[in-house]
């Protein structure tokens, strides 16, 4: 992954040994981008966050102290309306004079259309993840495209651009970069630091790319579902094969037509491992698939972890090891 910016990364820890400016105030939306941008903060300071651990970002009510932080905030990160449709106005009304980066509009951002239909296709091989991220606009047909497609997801309806986009990691590697281009700009006296920061995760990223991809190697070829579609960017980036989901939408339960082809399609495609999510009720994976399939549990939002800069990381080691721990019995 290339370094839009130069650091020297001595400097950089030189100045966070010493006496620091005030860091600007930084809102994110969700707990992976909150990490992202903790980790970039380290020894400046530290970002508050709007959507807590395991609630649904699709549908959320703020409490007074996340609309405060929004109030008072000179940087705002967030996926966009995509993911958070109610969250855009608040930002509007509350945060109108903080500058706001969304980043599934990143020029540098990997952004994948949803996927329709009972049975998933198959990801084509980009080698993504032992390559690294370049070329990701070009692999899907420009960013151009897919931001204008993205402008007009206004309610996370099963069009335009899949909001779920910090399960790739390249792209997290990307927007390390761009959220310490952003925090320099606004707090230039630790930009050092900043960059030295952003450099630093990258290449822990990187290694993490590694292992995963190495992790994952033995079960990419095994075929399994998912309770909604939100992990097509980890499986592009690490060649895994989701067959399909239980339900488009997290917050739409399927049919009985659905449910009914899912489970011919299952049969037929010798799916032996289905994942549920932490924040919803498991009854519907153990209705449908008891008697078939093996559970595994999947958490996209680091729901059960501790919020900070290790967040990221560990939630995608997470995520490698339960596919892991189902397909490999499944296999």
């Amino acid at each position: 992954m290339p370094i839009r910016f130069l650091a020297p990364f001595g400097l950089g820890l030189m100045l966070a040994s010493g006496a620091m400016a005030d860091a600007p105030r930084v809102v994110t939306d969700i707990a992976p981008v909150h990490a992202l941008v903790a980790r970039v903060m380290q020894g400046a300071g530290t970002p508050d966050m709007i959507v807590r651990p395991g609630a649904s970002p699709h549908g959320y009510a703020m409490r007074p102290s996340e609309a405060a932080a929004l109030e008072k905030a000179d940087l705002v990160f967030w996926m966009g309306e995509g993911l958070t449709p109610w969250l855009e106005g608040a930002i509007e009304s509350l945060a109108g004079t903080a500058h706001v980066v969304e980043l599934l509009g990143a020029a540098d951002s990997r952004v994948l259309p949803f996927r329709e239909g009972v049975e998933f296709a198959a990801h084509e091989d980009h080698g993504d993840a032992e390559e690294g991220h370049e070329g990701h606009a070009e692999d899907e047909a420009g960013h151009d495209d897919h931001a204008e497609a993205h402008d007009h997801d206004h309610d996370h309806a099963h069009d335009g651009a899949d909001p779920h986009a910090w399960l790739d990691p390249g792209n997290a590697q990307a927007w390390l970069g761009l959220i310490a281009l952003e925090l320099a700009e606004h707090d230039p006296e630790n930009a050092a630091l900043y960059a030295a920061n952003a450099q630093a995760a990258q290449a822990e990223v990187a290694t993490l790319i590694e292992d995963i991809a190495a992790e994952l190697a033995p079960v990419r070829d095994v075929p399994f579902l998912v309770f909604h579609d939100a992990y097509q960017y980890f499986e592009a980036a690490f060649g895994v094969t989701a067959a399909g989901a239980i339900a488009l939408s997290d917050a739409t339960a399927p049919g009985p037509a659905r449910v009914a082809a899912l489970r011919d399609m299952a049969e037929a495609r010798g799916v032996l491992c289905v994942f549920s999510e932490p924040q919803f009720d498991p009854k519907l994976v153990e209705t449908v698939f008891g008697d078939v399939a093996t559970h595994g549990v999947l958490d996209p939002m680091g729901s059960q972890l501790e919020p900070g800069p290790g967040l990221y990381p560990q939630m995608l080691r997470d995520m490698a090891g339960a596919m892991v721990a189902c397909l490999a019995g499944a296999s």
